[in-house]
Parts: structure tokens; C-alpha cells; sequence
């Protein structure tokens, strides 16, 4: 048995708490159970019961045995002084604290059947454990914890764009400006495009914001997209030519030092992918005229967004995928669906952040429910959800699913999750030992 699941029963008062007795035998009323203490240290911090008649005010330590207080060492740690209760599942020996005193030790009863349905849970092969029941809980209940998962995957975003913020010395135009490019890599080209953003700052790009054409030259240039030799067909392209006169001019007066051209990746991309195109269309996003995250902080909805995250590649592109070779022409748009994943990834977690900063919950209410406005996204992750019987209708869902799958099924955090915590509450029969996979 793991203590994590004792922990799980005395947080949520699962026990019988008539059988929580003290050496007289004497029933202990547990009036707070205590803050839940993940670190170092005793388990629940400033719990609060009454023992024989008198209230005490401590922290409660939980081990499956009693002997386990002294194998862990802790008593020989001060910190483990204030201990007024120490709750077991077997009580196989007495314990004292550094000052000698015994501290007292009770064991906790509670229905074999939790346990059971714990163990049923840990054990099952699919990565979604409770697929077959999930849909059992009030949709209204998991669509709450779902909520709380939103946030708690946004907040986990904030360490790396807060990251990026302390590095471009806390300028929030250039660091939404390394993130958005960091996605515009689509997985694929995700490092070129960051090597690419830090190579050429924003506060150079913004000073022609007034011209898409040198945007693209100092894009295409620093990226090394121009170098000699890498498009020989491009050799007596007008646009090509041009670009190449310009960044010269340009790199020339910022000291810019490019990336290599080869490490940009065009193979088992579909050409709409081509870095070509997309750095085109990063192009046209930055051709914003007072920065382009002030604009994205002064969307007040979903339309408003689009239109300045949906864009189209310069006009050469639309019977262009790379440089000097003609195809079939079409206008470059971004696309929904790739600008779906700009908003979710990039966008959105860099508005709810920058709310977070200013203590604004009005920012941070408004990035969520941009989220709900949001296509979900189609893959793997989502289809098994689907399998289970949960449909996500927004991105807000489907970000969501992805946080649950991903930090609380795949790792069997069962008894952290308020789903998993609502099932074993329940109950449920156990399975036979042969069908077990797993240790508890």
C-alpha cells in the first residue's frame, strides 16, 4: 500500500473516524485535517484536533507502518517535533521525536473497497484508467475540473515565456515576438525558427514595420535562406535578386550575422509548410505598426484576433513554394487550422501570462475564453479521449484533455485528479490478482 493513498483517505476524511482512537482508547476528533504538504517535512501542516477532551494544534504525520517514522529518520529530525498525531494503517511499533517524547499513534480504519478501486485503477493497461467509467461522473463535475486544468496548463507555460521575458530584459514586445516564432516552426522547423528570432531582435524588424519587403530581407537573410548556392534556380528571380540587394544593405548596417541556410527543413512537408512560406507569413504579421502583441492585448474577440493572426505570404508566393521555381498558383493564407495553433500555443498563454504579471484577471479571463472560441485540435491525444466517450468541443476542452492525459493518467495520478478521487470514493469490486500489472 502506498501512503500517497492514506493521504488521499485523511485530506478527504475517507476513514472511519470512530475507529481514530487514542492510547485510552478515546475517540479523536479530527476538527481540520491540515494543509497537504508535498515537500519536505511532515505531511499535513497545522492540523487540528481534539484528543482526551483538549484541543491541539500541530502537523500529522502518515506512513502504511509505524516503524517507517524511524526508517525515514525522522526521529532524529526536529522538524518532526511538532507531530501531534501519527496515522498508520499498521501500528507495529512506538515512536519517539529527538526530544524523547512518544508521540502518539493511531490507526486508521477505513473500507477495504477504496482501496480496492485504487489498486483496480493503478493497474489498469490503458493510459486513460477510468475510460470505461468516466462518463458515470455528472458531466458538470468533471467539466469544473477541466477548468481547473486550463488554468494549471496555462501557469505551467508561464515559466518559459517568463523565461523568454527576463531575457529580452523584460520587453514583452520581442518576447511574444521569440514565441509566436517558436510555433511558427510547426514542430518541424521549431529550432531554425527560434535560432532565427534570437539572431534578428524585434527591435530591429519594428523599425520597418512600414515595409513588409524589408521584413522579409531581414527574415530571409538571417534565417541564411539567401545564401549562395542554396536555390540555383533562383539565380535570375527579380524577387530573389531583390531580397538579397536589401538584406546586403541591411545586415550591413545592424551587423547581422545569419543562421545557415541548411538547417531549415523542407523534406515530408507538405509545400503549404515550406519555411519559405512561413517565414513570408511571419512576415506579414510583424508588418504591424506599433507592435504586434499591443495588438493582440487590444482584441476584445475572437474576430478581431483572427484578423491579425490569419494572414496571407506576399504575392510572389502564390505561384511560388520555394525560391525561383514557378507551381500552381493560390494565395498562401495561414490557414484555421494553422492558426489555431499559433493562438492556442503561442498567443493565448502570452496574454493570460502577461495578465498574471500585472495582476489583471480581466487579461487572464479574457485569454481563457479565447480558448473557448477556439477549434479543438485533432490528434492522438483527443481521439483516445473520444474512445472514452468525452468530446472536446474547444480548444478550451482539448487543452484541458491533453494537461489530464498527459501530468495525471499517463504518470497515475489518480488520487490527485478529482475524477480519479470521485471514482475511488465510490467503489467498486475487485479484480482478480491475475489480471494485475502493477505493484501498488
Amino acid at each position: 500500500m502506498k501512503e500517497e493513498f492514506l493521504h488521499y483517505l485523511w485530506k478527504y476524511s475517507l476513514y472511519n473516524s470512530d475507529a481514530l482512537l487514542d492510547n485510552e482508547q478515546k475517540r479523536i476528533t479530527v476538527i481540520h485535517p491540515g494543509e497537504y504538504n508535498r515537500d519536505s517535512g511532515p505531511d499535513f501542516f497545522n492540523a487540528r484536533l481534539c484528543i482526551a477532551g483538549t484541543e491541539w494544534a500541530g502537523n500529522v504525520e502518515i506512513h502504511t507502518r509505524a516503524s517507517y517514522f524511524d526508517t525515514h529518520g525522522h526521529n532524529l529530525d526536529p522538524a518532526f517535533d511538532n507531530v501531534i498525531l501519527h496515522v498508520v494503517a499498521e501500528n507495529d511499533r512506538r515512536v519517539f521525536n529527538t526530544k524523547g517524547e512518544e508521540i502518539l499513534t493511531s490507526e486508521m480504519v477505513f473500507d477495504p473497497k477504496l482501496y480496492e478501486k485504487y489498486f483496480d485503477l493503478v493497474n489498469n493497461p490503458f493510459i486513460i484508467a477510468c475510460q470505461d467509467e468516466i462518463n458515470c461522473i455528472d458531466p458538470v463535475f468533471v467539466r469544473q475540473w477541466l477548468g481547473s486544468l486550463v488554468v494549471e496548463r496555462l501557469q505551467e507555460k508561464s515559466d518559459q515565456i517568463l523565461k523568454i521575458y527576463s531575457e529580452t530584459g523584460n520587453d514583452w514586445e520581442e518576447t511574444f515576438y521569440r514565441l509566436l516564432s517558436r510555433y511558427f516552426g510547426f514542430r518541424v522547423n521549431t529550432e531554425p525558427f527560434e535560432m532565427l528570432a534570437t539572431a534578428i531582435p524585434f527591435r530591429i524588424i519594428r523599425k520597418h514595420s512600414d515595409n513588409r519587403f524589408q521584413i522579409e530581407a531581414l527574415l530571409y537573410g538571417t534565417a541564411g535562406l539567401l545564401e549562395e548556392g542554396l536555390f540555383r534556380e533562383a539565380l535570375n528571380d527579380d524577387y530573389y535578386s531583390g531580397l538579397i540587394r536589401e538584406f546586403k544593405i541591411l545586415s550591413s548596417k545592424y551587423s547581422l550575422q545569419p543562421v545557415h541556410g541548411w538547417i531549415w527543413k523542407f523534406s515530408r512537408l507538405r509545400p503549404a509548410n515550406f519555411p519559405t512560406i512561413r517565414i513570408s507569413q511571419l512576415a506579414a504579421m510583424l508588418s504591424v505598426t506599433g507592435g504586434l502583441f499591443s495588438k493582440a492585448l487590444e482584441a476584445n474577440n475572437m474576430s478581431q484576433l483572427r484578423d491579425t493572426f490569419e494572414v496571407t505570404a506576399s504575392e510572389y508566393w502564390d505561384d511560388h513554394f520555394v525560391f525561383g521555381k514557378k507551381s500552381r498558383r493560390y494565395p498562401k493564407i495561414t490557414g484555421s487550422q494553422a492558426t489555431d495553433i499559433l493562438l492556442i500555443n503561442a498567443v493565448v498563454p502570452a496574454i493570460f501570462v502577461y495578465g498574471q504579471s500585472r495582476d489583471s484577471s480581466d487579461i487572464r479571463e479574457r485569454a481563457i475564453s479565447f480558448l473557448e472560441e477556439i477549434n479543438p485540435e485533432g490528434n492522438s491525444i483527443i481521439s483516445e479521449w473520444r474512445s472514452s466517450g468525452i468530446e472536446a468541443d474547444s480548444a478550451f476542452i482539448s487543452q484541458a484533455l491533453i494537461q489530464l492525459r498527459n501530468h495525471y493518467c499517463k504518470k497515475r495520478r489518480c488520487l490527485e485528479c478529482r475524477i480519479g478521487g470521485k471514482l475511488i470514493s465510490l467503489g467498486k469490486p475487485f479484480r482478480r490478482q491475475d489480471e494485475l500489472i502493477l505493484e501498488p
